[in-house]
C-alpha cells in the first residue's frame, strides 16, 4: 500500500449496546403472555363464568405490569448504587494511593497477556488520560454498556409487559365457552414463538434457539395452571 492510498478501517457491527432495554423488553413481553395466558387458562379451565375469566386477566395484566415496572426499577437502581459506590471508593483510593493503583491496574494488563514494561506504560497513559475511567473498565468491569437506567428498563418493561399480556387477553375476549383455552394458548405460543426468534435475532443468536426456550416454558406454565384451574374447578363443584 503506498502512504498515498487511504487505509481502510474494518467495519464490525456489535450488538452488545442493546442488552441494557433488550433485556427489559424481551423479560416485560415474554411475562405479559406467560403470566397472563397462563392465568386465563387456568381460570377457564375451573369452569368460571367468561366474565369471571376477563377480570382475571385484566387484573392480572394491570398488576403484572405495575409490578415489572417496580421490580425492574428496584433492581438496576440497587445495581446504580452500588456502582456509584465502588466508583467513589475507588477516586478516593486514586487519590491517596496512586502508585499503588497504577501497579494493580498494570498487573490486570499482564494477566492479559501484556509483558511487564509495556503493562505498566498502557496503564500510565491510561490513567494519565482518565485513571477513574481505566480503573472503572478494567478493574470493576463497569463500562456505560453495562450500566442501566432505571426509568429507561422500568418503562420499557411496563409497556412491554402490558403488551404482550394484551395479546392472549384479546383472544379470551374474543372467543366464549371452552374456545377460550384453546384460542389463548395458540395465540400466546404463537408470538411467543414470533418473539423468541426476534429476541434471538437482534440479540445475534440462532432464531429457533430462541423460539425453543420461550415457547417450552409457555407451554409449561400454560399446562401447570391449566390443572389447578381444573382440579379447583372440580373441587368447588
Amino acid at each position: 500500500m503506498s502512504p498515498e492510498e487511504p487505509i481502510s478501517i474494518h467495519s464490525e457491527t456489535h450488538l452488545v449496546h442493546r442488552i441494557g432495554w433488550l433485556r427489559a423488553a424481551v423479560l416485560g413481553a415474554n411475562d405479559g403472555i406467560v403470566s397472563t395466558a397462563s392465568i386465563l387458562v387456568g381460570v377457564a379451565s375451573s369452569g368460571a363464568a367468561h366474565q369471571s375469566i376477563i377480570v382475571a386477566g385484566v387484573a392480572g395484566l394491570v398488576a403484572g405490569a405495575m409490578s415489572m415496572a417496580a421490580g425492574e426499577y428496584v433492581s438496576v437502581s440497587s445495581q446504580t448504587d452500588t456502582e456509584q459506590a465502588d466508583l467513589a471508593r475507588e477516586k478516593s483510593e486514586l487519590a491517596i494511593h496512586w502508585d499503588d493503583e497504577l501497579e494493580e491496574l498494570a498487573i490486570i494488563y499482564q494477566r492479559r497477556g501484556l509483558d511487564p514494561q509495556t503493562a505498566h506504560s498502557v496503564a500510565r497513559q491510561l490513567m494519565e488520560k482518565d485513571a477513574l475511567g481505566a480503573h472503572a473498565r478494567d478493574e470493576l468491569g463497569i463500562t456505560e454498556v453495562s450500566s442501566a437506567n432505571p426509568i429507561q428498563a422500568a418503562f420499557t418493561s411496563a409497556v412491554t409487559f402490558t403488551v404482550g399480556a394484551g395479546l392472549p387477553l384479546l383472544a379470551a375476549v374474543v372467543t366464549t365457552g371452552t374456545l377460550v383455552t384453546y384460542s389463548v394458548a395458540v395465540v400466546s405460543l404463537l408470538v411467543l414463538a414470533v418473539l423468541g426468534a426476534l429476541g434471538a435475532q437482534a440479540g445475534g443468536a440462532p432464531l429457533w434457539k430462541g423460539a425453543l426456550r420461550v415457547t417450552f416454558w409457555g407451554v409449561l406454565a400454560m399446562v401447570v395452571t391449566a390443572g389447578v384451574g381444573a382440579l379447583f374447578g372440580t373441587v368447588a363443584a
